[in-house]
């Protein structure tokens, strides 16, 4: 088996610098989305335990980025205190923050990539190749990360959002048998419904641009 890095660089180098940049910064965005919906919500753990930062191996920590740098995976955390919240559904809501954040940098990619297809056809290459590849990964993330996170399988944010709004999911989640289907979901989401995703949003993203440029009347737009 080959390391993704090598297969990512061979495929091109601009993707692997853009891969590396979006997958790190986007999961930093989300992290703090939470943190700061946290805040507003009377929570300032966010706060007290040095979170509310830019710094990438706070929120990811060693071993998120050891994963990262071997498979080409990694993940986030934000710690709240949910004790500490005003209202009923604040839970929902600092879940929902993250994916949020990051529908809102998929669209203003999408809305980036737009831009530069229909205002940048004169940029001489490699430049304009090069920023394509740039937007277009960096949309394609974020749209992963808005997809990924709302499953509702325990760690993943949606699973907060269901359990803020339903009692017979939140106390399914605490039994051994909820423990034992969220664990087979988890396996089923990594080894099937990843792909299925990535599927999604290649083809989502690829199709959102090309609709796009079509309205400005830039013609038909590969996705790099």
């Amino acid at each position: 088996m080959s390391w993704w890095v090598t297969d990512a660089w061979n495929e091109s180098p601009v993707f692997l610098i853009s891969w590396i940049f979006w997958v790190i910064f986007s999961i930093v965005c989300h992290e703090l989305a939470h943190g700061m919906a946290a805040i507003r919500c009377g929570d300032r753990t966010p706060i007290e335990t040095g979170h509310m930062t830019w710094n990438p191996l706070v929120h990811m920590g060693q071993w998120s980025l050891i994963m990262f740098a071997l498979f080409g995976f990694c993940w986030g955390a934000m710690p709240v205190s949910p004790h500490r919240f005003r209202r009923r559904h604040d839970d929902a809501f600092v879940a929902f923050a993250g994916p949020l954040m990051n529908l809102a940098q998929f669209t203003l990619l999408i809305a980036l990539s737009i831009a530069w297809r229909v205002l940048a056809k004169e940029v001489a290459q490699p430049l304009q190749g090069n920023m394509k590849m740039f937007l277009f990964t960096g949309a394609m993330i974020n749209l992963m990360g808005f997809c990924f996170n709302l499953v509702p399988v325990p760690p993943l944010d949606g699973s907060r959002i269901i359990s803020s709004f339903s009692a017979w999911y939140r106390n399914l989640l605490r039994t051994e048998v909820g423990g034992v289907a969220a664990l087979i979901g988890t396996a089923l989401l990594f080894s099937a419904g990843g792909s299925k995703i990535w599927s999604f949003v290649l083809h989502t993203t690829a199709a959102a641009i090309s609709f796009g440029v079509s309205l400005f009347g830039g013609g038909s737009s590969s996705a790099f």
